[in-house]
């Protein structure tokens, strides 16, 4: 009986082993992958920028009062130029909600010419011209729009101001009488601006400028020139590509 006991416990001694080997072995501890937090485009904070493009300048000739005689409307044109210019601003971020304030100054080259009615019927030139020319338009306005993290979509509104120059011409181009103004008015626009890296944006904008109209007291050689005074209505399309920096960066999303 004690052989039999001893035989049985060394069969189980042996047999434990191969018994152990044919366990699954416990797999190692797996790392869970590293979290990436997700970036949210913070648009706070001042920025300063550039542009360039083009745009357009209606200009509509009134009445004309030459020595207390008035004369109908001479017409209107529209003619397209370049633009050059820079901006700055500052913007706060609520949520997805931007609000922002901006001045920005473009130089311009954007003149519009009409035929001159009067000096046809009045000193019978019928190849004399009016002529208007903006050289330069200034915006002050303020900004609402959502961002979708690094992309925001905004309207803006506020004043606006254009430097005028206004004269008639004769047939050899030359300036017969002349006025220069600088016209305050209005403008709405609508602009996208997506930033590419942390500080560095990009946009594209259409505004739109009405600045009523101006009455213009002409100076020039001979009475007849000086007596010249004409209401001119005006108004600006503006298509325009910029880029900003800003000042900061993104924050990390927290959860």
């Amino acid at each position: 009986m004690k052989k039999l006991l001893l035989g049985t416990i060394g069969l189980v001694a042996l047999a434990a082993p191969a018994f152990a080997a044919d366990l699954p072995q416990r797999p190692e501890p797996v790392k869970a992958p590293a979290v990436v937090m997700p970036y949210l485009y913070d648009w706070t904070g001042f920025y300063i920028g550039a542009n360039g493009g083009y745009g357009g300048n209606r200009a509509c000739w009134g009445n004309i009062n030459i020595a207390g005689t008035l004369f109908p409307t001479e017409g209107c044109n529209t003619k397209w130029g370049g633009m050059v210019g820079g901006q700055v601003g500052y913007r706060w971020q609520f949520g997805g909600v931007v609000f922002g304030l901006e001045a920005e100054y473009d130089w311009a080259n954007m003149r519009a010419t009409v035929p001159s009615l009067w000096s046809n019927a009045v000193l019978g030139q019928p190849n004399w011209t009016d002529n208007s020319k903006v050289s330069g338009v200034g915006l002050f306005t303020g900004q609402v729009g959502y961002a979708w993290n690094a992309a925001l979509l905004y309207v803006k509104g506020g004043g606006a101001l254009a430097n005028n120059q206004a004269w008639i011409a004769n047939s050899a181009g030359g300036s017969v009488v002349s006025a220069t103004s600088t016209k305050l008015g209005g403008t709405v626009g609508v602009g996208f601006e997506y930033g590419f890296t942390p500080n560095w944006t990009a946009r594209v904008e259409y505004d739109y400028l009405f600045m009523g109209n101006s009455n213009n007291s002409f100076s020039g050689v001979g009475a007849s020139a000086a007596a010249v005074a004409n209401s001119i209505s005006q108004n600006i399309s503006m298509f325009t590509v910029g880029v900003n920096y800003k000042f900061g960066g993104p924050v990390v999303a927290r959860y």
